[in-house]
């Protein structure tokens, strides 16, 4: 997806041209076409903006910070997928100690690693390798 700040970017400037939200989503499709955000997304940032809103950042979230995805976790993750690929995930979370959904996110997203045929691997591979 486009940078989503720059779709905010793009809601303000409709906004202050005082266009309509259907406008405005009409006109982010017709730009960014599959890329732009939601009909949803882009009446709630309208919204944002005409009861006052001047940021196109997000809101702070409160709450506990996520304590699995230190750089340490992450570096034992890899270490112990590297050690044997053909390991599942909840060999890997036993081993560790995580969660099975925060090991599978620092697999997915943060080590870019899928399962293919048994194996975890970068996705960076092409089909012939």
């Amino acid at each position: 997806m486009a940078d989503v700040k720059e779709h905010r970017i793009c809601i303000k400037f409709c906004f202050k041209l005082n266009k309509t939200a259907a406008e405005t989503h009409r006109m982010l499709k017709e730009a960014f076409g599959e890329q732009a955000l939601s009909q949803a997304r882009t009446f709630e940032w309208f919204k944002r903006f005409k009861v006052g809103g001047e940021s196109v950042e997000d809101r702070k979230h409160s709450g506990r910070r996520s304590t699995c995805t230190t750089p340490e976790m992450i570096t034992k993750v890899h270490e112990v997928i590297l050690e044997d690929r053909r390991q599942t995930i909840h060999d890997v979370c036993n081993r560790i100690g995580l969660s099975y959904g925060s090991c599978q996110h620092i697999l997915a997203d943060e080590l870019n690693m899928r399962r293919i045929a048994a194996k975890f691997v970068p996705c960076v591979l092409n089909n012939d390798q």
